[in-house]
C-alpha cells in the first residue's frame, strides 16, 4: 500500500484498542500482537512512537498495557499517519524524486498532487471514534 507496514500496523493496533476500550482501557501489547498477528517487538516500537507522540499512554504491571491517551473522537487518522510516517508523505514525490514540483514535475506529479490532497483530506476528517464505530457496526476486520 501507500502506507508503510509500520503505519499499517500502528493504525490496526490503535483501532483494536478503540474496539476494546469499553471493556478495559489498558491492553497488553502481547495481546494486540497476537490478535493482529504482528511481530511483538516491531509493534512495541510502533506503539512507543505513538506514546511519545501523545496518542497512547502505557501502564506497567499485571493489568498494564497501552491505552488511548485522548478521547477517540479527538484523534484523526491523519494524526497517527503523520506521527508514524512523518510529514513527507503528503509533500514528497510519489516516485521519490528530489525537487519534484510544478517547475520540474515527474510524470505522475499532477495526478499525485490531486490524489494526495484527497487522501490527506479523508484522513483529516476521519476520527478513530468514527472508524471504531464503523468497524463494530459493519463487522469490519483488522486481521488477515
Amino acid at each position: 500500500g501507500i502506507l508503510s507496514k509500520r503505519c499499517e500496523y500502528g493504525l490496526r493496533a490503535v483501532l483494536f484498542l478503540v474496539a476494546q476500550r469499553e471493556r478495559r482501557p489498558y491492553i497488553a501489547i502481547r495481546e494486540i500482537s497476537d490478535a493482529l498477528d504482528v511481530s511483538f517487538h516491531f509493534l512495541t516500537k510502533i506503539l512507543q512512537a505513538l506514546t511519545e507522540g501523545g496518542f497512547l499512554t502505557s501502564y506497567r504491571g499485571p493489568s498494564g498495557g497501552v491505552a488511548l491517551a485522548r478521547e477517540a473522537h479527538e484523534i484523526t487518522v491523519l494524526d497517527l499517519v503523520e506521527c508514524l510516517e512523518g510529514p513527507d508523505l503528503f509533500r514528497s514525490c510519489v516516485l521519490g524524486l528530489d525537487g519534484c514540483g510544478s517547475r520540474k514535475p515527474c510524470p505522475l506529479h499532477a495526478e499525485w498532487t490531486v490524489q494526495r490532497k484527497a487522501l490527506r483530506d479523508m484522513f483529516s476528517r476521519t476520527s478513530l471514534d468514527a472508524l471504531g464505530k464503523k468497524t463494530a457496526a459493519d463487522g469490519l476486520r483488522l486481521t488477515q
